[in-house]
């Protein structure tokens, strides 16, 4: 069965009302020319211009016209129109998985065509057909550098590689590569990160709750020359605080009650390797000056004796605090943080990140499914178009483990087939703060950041205005008083996808 796949353009409209300068519209035209057995149209038309167009094409016409209602905010709103025009295509399939499917690349908007030519270039084999007055109806032949602009993995490696002798970077090992991104404010940190790969010094990672701050640790020491050896990680946060010197530094037997016999610390277990200090802001003052004297001297004593030992350790230290903050506070020692921030790395926000959320859905995705699949009653299950819209929609405080941690429980939640946005819905987690009070009465100094907190208010009423309309801009911004071009400039400035 031959399906072809269109959105309802103005052209088209012109067309059935008789404008001469229309002809048969792009879509009149493709069934004019070529044989089909089915016409799905998709309609974003909010008037009754599109009910009079279906009489009029079905006259052109022996195939089945099929309509389906598309409600887009925008004409342009590439993550709507993906959606739906992604949705129309599975009803399609389901009805005939056997399909041959064509995309007409000249009704609808600029939008709507870059999302066929998305498609059929990507997760569909569909030929691409175009129409005009000079040339009449044809098959639309892509060029090779337009497709790799849709499809990035085309060229993605011989760039990275150009880009890598360029720069001068040394070349890429496999646990870089595991690290998802396309944007440029990942690919700045990634660069700077392969210089201090294979130099001895430490490092310090900054970064907010969830941002991969261990995942790029680990990059980094596997591409060092102590790369041989398991990197060593400790959890500052996690230790109580009065053992926290005896894990870091080790403790001879009876130095305290529980010290049953002698231990060494995390410093001589990685002796010769890497040590990874996440959460390092969390250390007592006491316990930054005995680590202070490590990293100057190279040797470690352990608690209760006065031995001291040497260890060749090299430290990369991480924290979600801002420690230049803490020391101007007096709550971390400046001379450690300057002997920690020899190389310092800032980890993006998901929200700062342009062009990565779907990248890492896939991948995340793909990862969680792999590591549920032994257990009982699991199915695969694809993502709903409308469920990765929901996706984009939210806010991600909580960054790349949040969004795994999502996407594990709405693949737990899931019935049917595919995730769905009701699935995702259920599977956010929204963290309740208390009302006005809070936000009002807080004290002034200390972790109080007015720009941190207005930003928050703001993203949170932004998110929260979007679920209401159901995706619709003008709505959103009529639920917060905004104008519609307002609005937009709002969900851009807080790092939020219109979608």
């Amino acid at each position: 069965m031959n399906v072809l796949c269109a959105w309802i353009g103005e052209t088209d409209l012109k067309a059935s009302a008789g404008d001469p300068g229309a002809g048969r519209g792009p879509i009149g035209a493709a069934v004019g020319a070529r044989k089909f057995d089915r016409v799905e149209l998709l309609d974003n038309w909010r008037d009754d211009r599109s009910k009079r167009y279906l009489p009029w094409l079905r006259k052109q016409t022996t195939a089945a016209v099929g309509v389906h209602p598309a409600r887009l905010s925008s004409p342009t709103a590439m993550p709507e129109i993906y959606a739906e025009a992604s949705e129309l295509i599975e009803r399609v399939l389901k009805d005939d998985p056997n399909s041959g499917l064509a995309f007409h690349f000249s009704a609808g908007t600029p939008a709507m065509a870059a999302i066929w030519l998305l498609l059929a270039k990507g997760r569909y084999r569909a030929e691409l057909i175009q129409s005009s007055p000079q040339r009449g109806v044809e098959t639309a032949h892509v060029p090779f550098e337009i497709s790799a602009d849709f499809n990035p993995d085309l060229l993605r490696q011989p760039d990275e590689d150009l880009v890598r002798l360029v720069q001068g970077l040394p070349p890429e090992n496999a646990d870089f590569r595991k690290i998802v991104h396309k944007s440029d404010a990942m690919k700045r940190v990634l660069a700077q990160a392969r210089r201090l790969a294979p130099r001895n010094v430490p490092v310090l990672i900054l970064g907010e709750t969830g941002t991969g701050k261990e995942l790029l640790a680990s990059a980094i020491h596997r591409a060092s020359t102590r790369g041989g050896v398991p990197l060593t990680p400790v959890n500052c946060g996690a230790i109580p605080e009065g053992l926290v010197e005896s894990e870091l530094f080790g403790h001879k037997k009876g130095a305290f009650t529980g010290a049953l016999e002698d231990r060494k610390g995390c410093f001589e277990a990685a002796h010769g390797g890497t040590l990874f200090l996440d959460e390092v802001g969390e250390l007592p003052p006491a316990v930054q000056v005995r680590l202070l004297r490590v990293l100057q001297e190279g040797k470690v004593i352990r608690v209760g004796e006065t031995q001291e030992r040497p260890v060749d350790v090299r430290v990369i230290a991480a924290t979600h605090r801002d420690l230049f903050q803490d020391v101007a506070d007096g709550r971390f020692r400046e001379d450690l943080l300057y002997r920690l921030a020899v190389g310092v790395l800032s980890l993006p926000a998901l929200r700062d990140r342009p062009g990565d959320l779907d990248l890492l859905i896939d991948s995340l995705l793909e990862g969680v499914q792999a590591e549920v699949a032994g257990q009982p009653d699991f199915e695969v299950r694809a993502l709903s178009p409308g469920a990765r819209v929901r996706l984009h929609r939210h806010a991600w405080p909580g960054n790349v483990r949040e969004l795994r941690s999502t996407l594990l429980r709405a693949l737990i939640f899931a019935t049917g087939p595919t995730v769905s946005p009701k699935d995702v819905e259920g599977a956010l987690l929204t963290v309740k703060r208390k009302q006005g009070g809070e936000i009002l009465g807080r004290p002034l100094g200390g972790d109080l950041k007015l720009k941190e907190l207005t930003a928050e208010v703001a993203r949170h009423y932004l998110d929260r205005a979007m679920e209401e309309a159901g995706g619709n801009k003008n709505q959103a911004a009529k639920l917060l008083g905004f104008s519609a071009q307002t609005f937009t400039n709002w969900l851009k400035r807080h790092g939020l996808r219109l979608s």
